[in-house]
């Protein structure tokens, strides 16, 4: 196969944990001044696959051996100058390699790419019990807000007076439980909605990922990562940790923020990473993607955030600004 890493300049440096860095040839193509800080990315895999990341504007791309060449992909080998015919080459000769195994290994590959990357097992809480067709109540609780009834959510029976109805959402990661949260589903005012049992730089949400999705939407809260198959970072921020293991996944990243002041915490760290950010132009009942897939059901929910979806600094900003001044109106 192909070694891209005979395309790349020659000014360049490798880190151990084989990512190559070097100028950037993405970002004057995305209105960007040029790239003199080697602020590009690639990491090349021994079977001839590879991931690019730009720091800079935020270009992302890959390449996996059995797959056609992205539209991305094609774009940044033309911008380092490898020839049209060696690019279908290269297209070609991925094609020869898609056989049984390949399509065996691509499934794999969400369990696999995170085997670098654990948290210990933990207990559900005492007397956890599945949720079934036995307890309607908590069932229709979770219909209300737009969820299917396929995620393995536990109940927990209590007969004390004080005793706040709530459902046990299992936390997984490579599919053991490392966690869990309480939704309490009374809504009383004053007292908290969730409680956690998290661990440091957890994520959910990778055990819902598939092999063969290219994006992945992240977002603060269990409840809007379930609604759409995203990932959730539990909180408004997402450090270095969870930054690790989002990017372990090798997919395009969108941040989609919840729509008050907290979100906006999101949206910087967004910009500090790079990553693409979606603020779509919600009624203002909508606060979030759950909110949104109420509204909308999960199709309309996700075309409303794809459309929104900026990957230009400067376009990210102004669409806070404008949300920040929506919030205080």
């Amino acid at each position: 196969m192909f070694d891209v890493s005979t395309a790349l300049p020659a000014k360049r440096k490798r880190t151990a944990s084989g990512w190559i860095s070097f100028n950037a040839p993405c970002c004057v193509h995305k209105g960007e001044n040029p790239d003199r800080r080697q602020r590009g990315g690639i990491k090349p895999n021994p079977d001839g696959s590879w991931s690019y990341h730009c720091f800079n504007c935020g270009y992302t791309a890959s390449f996996i051996v059995g797959r056609n060449l992205s539209f991305k992909a094609r774009k940044l080998l033309q911008w380092l100058s490898v020839p049209p015919e060696e690019i279908e080459r290269i297209n070609l000769e991925s094609l020869r390699h898609r056989n049984i195994e390949g399509i065996l290994h691509e499934r794999r590959q969400v369990s696999d790419v995170l085997q670098g990357i654990d948290f210990e097992e933990r207990d559900l809480p005492a007397r956890a019990e599945l949720m079934t067709d036995q307890h309607p109540e908590y069932q229709a609780y979770i219909r209300s807000r737009g969820l299917s009834l396929n995620y393995p959510y536990m109940v927990q029976l209590n007969t004390e007076l004080h005793f706040r109805p709530h459902i046990i959402i299992p936390f997984t990661h490579n599919n053991k439980i490392v966690g869990w949260a309480k939704r309490f589903i009374d809504n009383t005012s004053k007292l908290p909605k969730y409680i956690n049992d998290t661990q440091p730089g957890y994520v959910f949400g990778t055990d819902l990922q598939q092999p063969n999705w290219n994006h992945v939407l992240v977002m603060e809260g269990v409840f809007d990562a379930l609604s759409i198959g995203g990932l959730a970072v539990l909180h408004a921020d997402i450090n270095d940790a969870q930054v690790r293991l989002i990017r372990s996944l090798d997919r395009t990243v969108t941040v989609v923020p919840d729509q008050d002041a907290a979100g906006m915490r999101l949206v910087d760290r967004a910009l500090e990473l790079g990553w693409a950010v979606s603020i779509p132009e919600w009624p203002d009942t909508v606060k979030d993607v759950n909110d949104a897939v109420i509204r909308f059901g999960k199709l309309g929910a996700l075309l409303t955030i794809m459309q929104a979806r900026e990957t230009s600094r400067i376009k990210i900003q102004m669409r806070r600004k404008q949300l920040a001044k929506r919030l205080h109106s």
